[in-house]
């Protein structure tokens, strides 16, 4: 592998990282109070110290009406103290720090978000599940208003980048969609006024952040099922993000939480697990008895997005970030040679923080994730942590983690 670019230096905009890795934003659950905490601190540390290039924190709401879960960081003056002393734990390693900015849109509830969830359209959301309201005009103007809004504070909080969340189903991918969008003015219809929302959002992050932050933005390249956006749409959105809206790199990612979410992530979610960990009450028992029939599995093989990916590659000139089930340096090492300028990991990095460092002395280094997705169903109720860091596992769920791992 003498060729190999993995561990040279990449520029994303104004911003040169230390190689061609970056921490994935997959949400931490390490946020009570949605504010910073010792364990995320702890966590994002020691995964700058593993040898990353970039981490990303996730995934901080906009406002408060764009929280989905408790435990979840909400971007307000009063937290940028403690993503500061993060940040600046970061750099002290090596890396460079970016933070994840979204609103749930119709994927939350009134007890969590404050308010009715909104979303492009009215509706209801079998995910919370909730009654959902549009959004007013005067509304929409406002929310774009606030991604750059969170943009100065992330520039205050010492990020080197932001990254943006137009995917998965969150508030700017349900105005993208036509499975979430009916709106009958502007903001509807066509794929050019469902983009008109992004765009918005996208002018004013760039204007917040100015020339010496980086801008990437994570895009769905298919939603996942029918009657959601397919590819070619995902296309014309990944060409506007690069040609009209300034992104100075693109996330390729896929799916949507709340209709097909084990296409973001794949394999199966463990329902025992995720009902263990849940409040006492119906919710659990409910995911007992139809959590399967609720989230249907979707088969996992590392680098899972990649032959849509070579497609986005193909037909765009910005540099572009691939992530989905890389636990390998080989598998890698055939992502970067395949033209992407950097390679994202999330649950391999949940595993074994270091996982980078080790890349560096073992050519053929793999993670010890199985991708049960144990991580995945326990972030819902509790932090985001690996089952092999857990002690004392009840019997019934090492058995469910058995059954799941990917052989």
């Amino acid at each position: 592998m003498d060729k190999s670019i993995l561990f040279t230096p990449g520029k994303i905009g104004p911003l040169t990282l230390r190689n061609r890795t970056i921490r994935a934003a997959a949400f931490e659950s390490m946020c009570p109070g949605n504010a910073p905490s010792e364990q995320l601190f702890n966590y994002h540390t020691s995964v700058a110290a593993g040898g990353i290039g970039m981490t990303n924190i996730a995934y901080a709401a906009v406002t408060q009406s764009g929280l989905s879960f408790e435990r979840q960081l909400w971007m307000r003056p009063d937290i940028i103290p403690g993503l500061r002393k993060l940040t600046d734990a970061i750099h002290k390693e090596g890396a460079a720090a970016s933070i994840q900015l979204g609103h749930c849109g119709n994927m939350s509830h009134k007890r969590i978000c404050g308010c009715t969830p909104i979303s492009a359209s009215s509706g209801f959301n079998l995910y919370s599940p909730t009654i959902v309201r549009g959004m007013k005009q005067s509304e929409i103007a406002s929310m774009a208003r606030a991604y750059g809004e969170a943009v100065r504070l992330a520039r205050e909080a010492g990020m080197d980048a932001v990254e943006i969340h137009a995917g998965h189903g969150y508030l700017i991918s349900q105005f993208l969609s036509p499975y979430t969008n009916h709106r009958k003015d502007e903001y509807g219809g066509s794929l050019e006024n469902r983009m008109r929302f992004m765009r918005m959002c996208m002018e004013e992050v760039m204007k917040a952040a100015g020339s010496d932050m980086a801008v990437t933005v994570k895009t769905n390249m298919r939603d996942g099922f029918k009657g959601g956006l397919e590819i070619d749409e995902c296309l014309e959105v990944a060409r506007t993000l690069q040609d009209q809206c300034g992104a100075h790199a693109l996330v390729l990612s896929g799916g949507f939480v709340s209709r097909a979410p084990m296409y973001v992530m794949r394999g199966e979610m463990p329902i025992r697990t995720m009902a263990y960990y849940m409040p006492r009450g119906y919710l659990p028992i409910g995911i007992r008895m139809v959590g399967k029939y609720m989230i249907p599995s979707e088969p996992f093989k590392e680098a899972y997005f990649l032959e849509d990916a070579l497609k986005f590659r193909k037909a765009l000139h910005l540099p572009l970030i691939y992530v989905g089930g890389l636990v390998s340096r080989d598998k890698i090492e055939e992502v970067l040679n395949d033209g992407f300028e950097f390679v994202a990991m999330a649950r391999a990095l949940v595993n074994e923080p270091g996982f980078v460092n080790r890349m560096k002395e073992d050519e053929h280094a793999r993670c010890d994730c199985g991708h049960s997705n144990y991580c995945i169903a326990r972030m819902y109720s509790e932090d985001m942590v690996c089952h092999k860091n857990v002690k004392g596992l009840p019997e019934c769920i090492v058995r469910e983690i058995k059954r799941l791992e990917y052989k």
